[in-house]
């Protein structure tokens, strides 16, 4: 029999992975289907929803995953529907953005933001190195808390030159502690009485990551939408100069070489799905995408985030909370609270609160 020219063998394994994408892709749609059915069923039982499909969605998903773990068969498309379909409705999100609600945010918010990622950074690697953790995998778990998740270790990781299975635990640890946050932000605000606008900035500050920020204001109205995600935007755009300061700081060992420290690629810093966002913001702020289409992308941009949940839910692996060790586990805990008193803070300050 022939053998396969080594040249084709990345060509070959990007046509099998494409070719099982249907699968997983229709696995979170069903997942996403079976959310919206359960969703009016509550609203048929009570006269309304206290678990939105988004949420459900999650919770669905991982309910599955507890029972039965999805095969390499269906692990691409589950990531596609994770990571670019969400990415795709937060880009589409940008044209529900109403100019009113930028102009209220005002430059005293931005700076609020940047504030509070330099002080939750601070105090996060702080708690790391007091528990004991090694350098870099504090620095790992400093950044994904303060910034944005898994985005911001996959920036963060080339710069200090962390090892892969520092890189590993830390996005296990924003997968799952993630979830969580979605599911117990909103029962928090309803303690603490926050308006919408004061929640969507809360979980713009507090949320691990853009998407998911969609999950949480979501059972608060579209105002709370708006001001997470613009709140959350904010949050991400300061990857890059922390990434730069980061890069001309030394860290020992392998990486105190300059040579041996790399910066990510741009589309690392600001990933595209933001360009886009900002690009469409723009263009519904200038008047340039008619009123009609806005309601269909959001819609799509809806539809879009409920598959995405279903296919969070189907990735938590709660094992990899457990193989990073208590140590890990209590400064994500401890430094994930931190940045919720210095939000809280933030929040009063800004007069949201």
């Amino acid at each position: 029999m022939a053998s396969i020219p080594a040249s084709s063998l990345p060509r070959l394994a990007a046509s099998k992975r494409f070719a099982s994408l249907p699968a997983g892709v229709l696995l979170c749609a069903l997942v996403a289907l079976a959310a919206h059915l359960l969703q009016g069923l509550e609203a048929r039982l009570f006269g309304r929803a206290w678990l939105e499909a988004l949420v459900l969605a999650i919770l669905l998903g991982a309910a599955v995953r507890t029972v039965w773990t999805p095969g390499a068969g269906w692990k691409a498309g589950i990531d596609f529907s994770a990571k670019i379909l969400l990415e795709i409705a937060v880009a589409l999100m940008g044209a529900a953005i109403s100019g009113k609600a930028i102009v209220a945010a005002g430059p005293v918010l931005v700076v609020g933001v940047a504030a509070l990622v330099v002080l939750a950074i601070a105090v996060s690697y702080g708690l790391g190195r007091a528990l004991g953790l090694p350098h870099r995998m504090a620095i790992l778990i400093a950044c994904g808390n303060s910034i944005c998740g898994n985005s911001a270790i996959a920036a963060v990781a080339p710069v200090i030159d962390a090892e892969p299975d520092d890189v590993a635990a830390a996005i296990g640890f924003t997968a799952v502690l993630g979830v969580g946050v979605i599911l117990g932000l909103p029962l928090l605000a309803a303690m603490l009485r926050l308006s919408p606008a004061g929640f969507g900035v809360y979980a713009g500050l507090t949320v691990y990551a853009v998407p998911q920020v969609l999950a949480a204001t979501a059972p608060a109205g579209a105002l709370a939408v708006q001001m997470g995600t613009l709140v959350k935007l904010i949050r991400v755009l300061t990857l890059g100069p922390a990434c730069l300061a980061l890069g001309v700081l030394p860290h020992g060992g392998r990486a105190a070489e300059p040579r041996t420290r790399r910066l990510p690629p741009v589309h690392h810093l600001v990933p595209w799905f933001i360009a886009g966002f900002l690009a469409l913001a723009t263009a519904r702020a200038a008047g340039a995408i008619p009123l009609s289409w806005i309601a269909p992308s959001a819609g799509v941009s809806s539809a879009l985030t409920v598959v995405a949940m279903a296919a969070l839910g189907l990735s938590v692996d709660l094992k990899m909370i457990a193989a990073a060790g208590p140590k890990a586990t209590a400064v994500v805990a401890l430094s994930l609270a931190a940045l919720g008193l210095i939000a809280f803070g933030l929040l009063r300050l800004l007069r949201y609160a």
